[in-house]
């Protein structure tokens, strides 16, 4: 590939600078000129491995084969219509699809939208106009989305919800159980019966929006025991469930959906992410009666459920099928914890190791000290991995927690050099 000499990382950020609102944050200041599954070339011809995945959006590697002959083919026949105006076939067979797959022996259906705060947003309307009822409870740590009621839902001040108040009322934040920090499930229901207590009363909730591995907040697992308890509380009181799947599903957790390996079926999912491959769509799956409570026009958007974004949905669940993913997805998940507790053996900053699938993160504290939460560090890590040629994110409520969501269809020895370039970090800086 011919590359221009003049095109550098320093130069393109200084345009980007001058043209770009700050609040548009980077983790790295690298500029991608062509991405090959889990392979990475920035503009100065310099290679990475991506242990990032464009966040949880690229299960099925960068560029996937399938994926890409699927976009050129729609190509060839429509880009947009608007579904609402003059519908398509793909939507249809997608939508099929996705109901078949989630948990719940009931009919489903499925609304398809374009990013993950859409899906959540459409979900609480669903849910309102379902139960002719207003509040939300959601969890400390949890994150939703970037948009005014899902800042009001995400449960973390900074970055997000810093100097964009006030927020959305009737949302609500319980406890998320953490048992590295000695937090129960019992404490955690009893968060939720204290809302009912103390801020609106159970006959006026809608929804409990639950993720069940909770993403930005640092890939902390919600118990099964969790789950079950919250679907018997829903059911008691006449509230729906909302798992929200956007970072775990598609896959990425060794299930198509993370809430799957629980045994409970919500009433309603969301999605994105990974679900196209890199292509823009999202969606809210559930209960086919919650679901049609909308009227219609209540539901949609200009380019939800874009056609080109669903034929690459389509070959992803084909990808899936052909390949085998879920089971890789155990196998890449086996095969990050096995080295990365080796790493913990060595290091004692790495207070624990954890996750679901390939969803596997590390949280670093000062000393091994739990009470020490060590952002630092975490930084100078993904730092230090850039400059070796790996790239990193970090995440959780304090910073100290680096997450590794590398594409499934990765080989064994591309995961090994990451993880090696990882402990390489570690011997040098921890």
């Amino acid at each position: 590939m011919h590359r221009d000499p003049h095109l550098t990382n320093a130069a393109l950020f200084a345009r980007r600078e001058a043209a770009i609102p700050r609040g548009v944050g980077h983790s790295h200041q690298i500029f991608i000129a062509r991405a090959e599954n889990a392979e990475i070339w920035d503009v100065e011809g310099r290679r990475f491995v991506d242990f990032a995945g464009g966040i949880a959006v690229l299960n099925t590697g960068h560029r996937h084969p399938a994926v890409i002959q699927a976009v050129k083919e729609q190509l060839d026949l429509y880009t947009h219509t608007c579904f609402q105006v003059l519908p398509y076939e793909p939507y249809i067979e997608l939508a099929e699809r996705i109901n078949a797959k989630a948990p719940g022996n009931f009919p489903k259906k499925t609304l398809f939208l374009t990013t993950g705060s859409e899906a959540v947003e459409n979900a609480i309307k669903i849910a309102r106009a379902s139960t002719g009822r207003s509040g939300v409870i959601c969890f400390s740590g949890g994150y939703h989305g970037r948009t005014l009621l899902t800042l009001a839902m995400t449960g973390k001040i900074a970055p997000y919800k810093s100097g964009f108040g006030p927020f959305p009322a009737e949302v609500f934040h319980a406890t998320f159980p953490n048992a590295l920090h000695g937090v129960t499930v019992d404490q955690s229901i009893a968060s939720v019966e204290a809302i009912f207590k103390n801020d609106i009363e159970a006959s006026r909730v809608a929804a409990i929006i639950i993720e069940p591995v909770q993403g930005e907040g640092g890939f902390t697992v919600a118990p099964p025991e969790l789950l079950r308890r919250l679907r018997s509380l829903c059911d008691a009181q006449g509230i729906l469930l909302i798992v929200d799947e956007i970072q775990t599903g598609a896959g990425r957790t060794g299930t198509w959906f993370a809430v799957e390996q629980s045994g409970v079926a919500p009433d309603l999912i969301t999605m994105a992410k990974s679900m196209a491959g890199g292509f823009p769509i999202s969606a809210v799956v559930g209960r086919a009666e919650v679901m049609d409570a909308a009227a219609p026009g209540g539901l949609g958007g200009t380019y939800a459920g874009s056609p080109v974004a669903c034929a690459a949905a389509l070959a992803v669940l084909d990808v899936f099928e052909k390949e085998n993913l879920l089971q890789r997805s155990r196998d890449v998940g086996q095969r990050l914890t096995a080295s990365l507790r080796a790493m913990a053996a060595r290091h004692p900053c790495i207070g624990d190791v954890r996750g679901m699938g390939a969803m596997v993160a590390i949280e670093l504290f000062k000393n091994g000290d739990l009470k020490q939460p060590d952002a630092d560090l975490a930084k100078r890590i993904a730092a230090e991995a850039t400059a070796r040629g790996l790239i990193l994110l970090t995440c959780g409520n304090y910073g100290n927690v680096i997450r590794i969501l590398v594409p499934l269809t990765a080989s064994d020895a591309l995961l090994d050099e990451g993880l090696g370039i990882m402990a390489a970090c570690f011997d040098a800086l921890a």
